[in-house]
């Protein structure tokens, strides 16, 4: 099968593994999601400072972080892989059960999600992908907003995200998960091109 044809279409991560592997996607409730061109260098410098602090922080934990591209399948219960219709690639993500890491990336929820906002994928991060990393039980989901320097932080409780946090890109933010890791700013938000008017 080539790339999806039709928007309205449903598809599985069985069909998704067919398409040409020149254009990214992401599944969602089995719609079909273009990812955007490449991303900017503000967008990857921030993901990219993001994992390299978590990568030193967690040296010889269980915990493993893993960066974009990585195809995350979850699973609305026990369905067999070819079946999942909802697999995304979140920019930054951490996995603390090695089982649920295998070679063609995570099968389940990860615990800890961070997604870095681009004017062409802010509405689907904010809106769509919330909810269904909701649904799959990711106990935490940060949204970095570059253009705002801010950072919204949602926290699974009983189910549900709560009212999220939201902060300035500031001094350090640890990960409510696992507080004795956060994550620094100050360094990288310097490094950052100035906010246009």
């Amino acid at each position: 099968m080539g790339a999806p044809k039709h928007a309205a279409a449903r598809y599985t991560y069985g069909e998704y593994l067919h398409w040409p592997d020149d254009v990214r996607y992401e599944l969602i409730d089995g719609q079909a999601w273009m990812m955007a061109p490449a991303p900017t260098i503000e967008h990857q410098d921030i993901a990219g400072d993001i994992y390299f602090q978590l990568r030193q922080a967690l040296e010889g934990a269980p915990c493993r972080v893993l960066i974009a591209p990585v195809d995350v399948r979850l699973p609305r219960s026990g369905e067999a892989d070819d079946d999942i219709d909802t697999v995304v690639q979140p920019d930054v993500l951490l996995v603390c059960d090695s089982a649920k890491i295998d070679r063609r990336g995570v099968r389940g929820a990860p615990d800890w999600v961070a997604e870095v906002l681009s004017p062409s994928t802010a509405a689907r991060d904010q809106i769509a992908k919330r909810r269904i990393y909701e649904r799959a039980g990711v106990r935490e989901y940060w949204l970095v907003h570059p253009t705002d320097r801010t950072l919204t932080v949602h926290w699974l409780v009983d189910g549900r995200y709560g009212i999220p946090e939201i902060s300035e890109l500031k001094g350090s933010t640890a990960l409510a998960i696992l507080p004795e890791v956060a994550i620094a700013w100050d360094a990288l938000v310097a490094r950052l091109p100035p906010v246009e008017p």
